[in-house]
């Protein structure tokens, strides 16, 4: 596991769920790594910084203090969102905008951000986490699916205008994940039987599942593919 020898990374929303899983997945792989939270006490790592990425200014200082602190800058994971479920009838601006400024237009600067560090270097490349929700409708989940659909097509041309920066541009997409921000689902019996049946694997995601297929896309293993989105799903996508 010394796939990212010497890479410096740079995990957003990097307090919880995914994005602990995956910064220490970078380390294990060999990575140094920065964390990034709203709240920096909640973070494990050597060097972590404050960073609210509905806020242009926050991304860009805790960007150049984690690019400081680390010497430089090779990978992105643009991790940070959130999510709310309603009707699309009751959402109302304050939660449409809550869910496009966190998971696009944050991840947008952040990746920007981190892209103008890159650049000045050798390359790097970054890594976003989109969802099911970037391919397929889900009831309910309007702003999400929004948000992360533009997550994919910004996956898409970022990776087609910086690749010859040196800059490489993939995504995840998840499956079914128990993670903080998903408890509430997983709460009810009913709806893990729902989900479980539609998934071929016949079981939910485990955070470790994650692990292999991100180091890979940031690694030298992956150097000639970009713009391309993995589902990490249990086989959800391929049975619709």
């Amino acid at each position: 596991m010394s796939a990212l020898a010497g890479r410096r990374a740079l995990v957003t929303g990097a307090s919880r769920g995914i994005g602990r899983a995956l910064a220490a997945a970078l380390a294990e792989a060999g990575a140094r790594v920065a964390v990034a939270a709203r709240d920096p006490a909640a973070l494990a790592g050597d060097v972590a910084v404050a960073m609210d990425v509905t806020s242009v200014a926050s991304i860009r200082d805790a960007t150049t203090r984690a690019a400081d602190a680390l010497g430089g800058l090779d990978i992105l994971v643009n991790n940070a969102g959130v999510e709310q479920v309603a009707p699309s009838l009751d959402v109302d601006e304050a939660t449409w905008d809550l869910i496009l400024d966190t998971n696009l237009k944050g991840a947008f600067f952040a990746a920007q951000a981190a892209a103008r560090v890159m650049a000045a270097g050798q390359g790097g490349a970054i890594l976003n986490l989109c969802s099911l929700t970037s391919e397929r409708g889900i009831p309910t989940a309007v702003p999400y699916g929004a948000s992360k659909s533009g997550l994919l097509g910004m996956t898409r041309a970022l990776a087609a205008e910086w690749a010859p920066l040196g800059i490489r541009v993939n995504a995840l997409a998840p499956g079914y994940f128990r993670t903080a921000m998903t408890e509430g689902f997983y709460q009810s019996p009913g709806w893990q039987d729902a989900m479980l049946a539609k998934i071929p694997a016949g079981r939910f995601g485990a955070l470790d599942d994650l692990s292999g297929a991100a180091v890979f896309l940031l690694s030298d293993a992956a150097r000639y593919i970009t713009g391309t989105c993995l589902p990490v799903d249990g086989g959800i996508l391929a049975s619709i």
